[in-house]
């Protein structure tokens, strides 16, 4: 009984270190507290069940499953288009995306055309975009390696697009006309894990990430304020080749769905001192107090047992245990630590 006390008190006293230090990935005005993986947007080797399918995805085109290493949407051919889409739409209203992806060919100054992710209304609809449709509802990231003009700017290059069903992506600038937001990254042929990471807070935040210079190193791309995607769009993956051609690798997917933080548990909250979940100086000084004052009389009580069995063995006088120790006799230590402690949670 005594040591379950210490225990929940032990417990309950470390309660809030626990708390705070839960996720707190800072978004917009809002926090994410927690994330929750997602199976069904989910992919990794060996990608395939031992039906050779998997329940949550498909893939079609040029496309094929490396159980081994990837699912390659394009090998370095000309004239290749390869996709791999969700069966299922992605309803979560937060969400964070994180793709690790592969482009790497013969080395030399022309290759392409590049690789796409998709948050779209419409699936595995083969188009010039890509691989994928034009005039798309949702929003595209364009893995783009190849310039079709001149620009101020460096390629490889990623592309972010806002598509209303209506607008065509201006494929003769690379997008230029219409990107929601752009940036530079060698991510082709690097010596690390490249990665992309997508960050959804409803209507109010798109953010993209990248990681192409060293691993857990993450670049930021472009963020989108007040971005408003399509309910329940479908995620998807396309790339295509022409006269210039690539492998185009998608090595895993992970999708989680975000928890954001109260409103009013708000971190930057003007006002807020503290994180809601800190202490106060006065009430860890308290919490300091009691355990020690537990430990003090466990350790009374302990050796107050010890030396009645010493007793016991060499035929001494047995002392009692003091009222004052608040230590009943019903607790069951009389009987090798059994009776109150143990005999309610035998397994």
């Amino acid at each position: 009984m005594f040591l379950g006390g210490l225990l929940l008190s032990l417990a309950l006293s470390l309660l809030p270190l626990g708390a705070v230090a839960a996720g707190d990935a800072k978004l917009a005005n809002r926090t994410i507290e927690r994330t929750v993986s997602l199976r069904t947007h989910s992919i990794y080797p060996p990608y395939i069940d031992q039906d050779l399918q998997n329940r949550w995805w498909d893939f079609g085109g040029d496309a094929y499953v490396n159980t081994n290493k990837h699912i390659r949407l394009t090998r370095a051919r000309p004239s290749q288009m390869g996709w791999l889409w969700s069966r299922l739409p992605l309803t979560s209203a937060n969400f964070i995306v994180e793709v690790e992806f592969k482009i790497t060919g013969d080395t030399g100054h022309l290759f392409g055309d590049g690789l796409a992710i998709w948050l779209t209304t419409t699936r595995a609809q083969p188009g010039p975009v890509f691989g994928s449709v034009d005039n798309f509802e949702g929003f595209g990231v364009f893995l783009d390696t190849y310039a079709n003009s001149r620009h101020s700017y460096a390629f490889p290059r990623v592309v972010g697009m806002l598509g209303d069903g209506k607008t065509q992506y201006d494929n003769a600038n690379d997008g230029e006309a219409n990107q929601a937001g752009a940036c530079s990254a060698n991510y082709r042929r690097t010596n690390v894990a490249t990665k992309l990471k997508i960050t959804y807070i409803k209507d109010e935040y798109l953010d993209v990430k990248i990681q192409y210079k060293a691993w857990d190193e993450w670049t930021d791309c472009f963020t989108v304020r007040g971005a408003e995607l399509p309910l329940a769009p479908f995620l998807g993956f396309s790339a295509l080749t022409g006269d210039v051609f690539d492998n185009h690798d998608i090595i895993s997917v992970t999708t989680y769905s975000a928890i954001l933080s109260a409103p009013e548990a708000q971190r930057d909250k003007l006002g807020s001192g503290r994180t809601p979940l800190s202490l106060s100086p006065s009430s860890s000084s308290w919490f300091s107090t009691l355990i020690k004052l537990l430990l003090f009389v466990g350790v009374c009580v302990g050796l107050f047992y010890g030396y009645k069995s010493y007793a016991i063995k060499h035929g001494l006088s047995v002392p009692e245990m003091p009222v004052s120790a608040g230590i009943p006799r019903s607790a069951g230590f009389g009987n090798g630590f059994g009776g109150g402690l143990y005999d309610a949670k035998r397994f």
